[in-house]
């Protein structure tokens, strides 16, 4: 079940988008097993239908999920989902590295802050 919090910032489409898409990668709903219907998953967390079908068509676009009419929405048989979560991160790790970069941290800093795991704060 995706959990919503009312104070994160982020639209609730988001958050149901971003916990589904968590439970595939990690392996909590597996290739092929069907979703909870947008009506039932509404009723479920008191929330607009429509924002469930729009988590769920976010998740189609994207490639995460299928939707076979009248029988509902199934997580894909893709054996990538791991690559596609990983290239993912590859673009946002880059996407920072630039900015961080332009920022006037060096290159060596950014080398050291990932041979030390990610977790010196500077």
């Amino acid at each position: 079940m995706v959990h919503l919090d009312y104070r994160d910032a982020r639209p609730i489409y988001t958050q149901i988008f971003d916990g589904i898409r968590e439970q595939i990668v990690n392996g909590v709903l597996s290739p092929g097993e069907r979703l909870t219907s947008v009506r039932e998953l509404a009723g479920d967390l008191a929330i607009n239908p429509n924002t469930i079908q729009r988590a769920y068509r976010q998740l189609e676009s994207q490639g995460w999920i299928t939707t076979v009419p009248g029988k509902g929405c199934f997580v894909c048989g893709d054996t990538d989902v791991q690559d596609r979560e990983r290239q993912r991160w590859y673009g946002a790790f880059d996407e920072a590295s630039d900015a961080l970069v332009n920022l006037g941290v060096t290159k060596e800093s950014l080398m050291a802050r990932l041979a030390g795991g990610g977790t010196t704060h500077a």
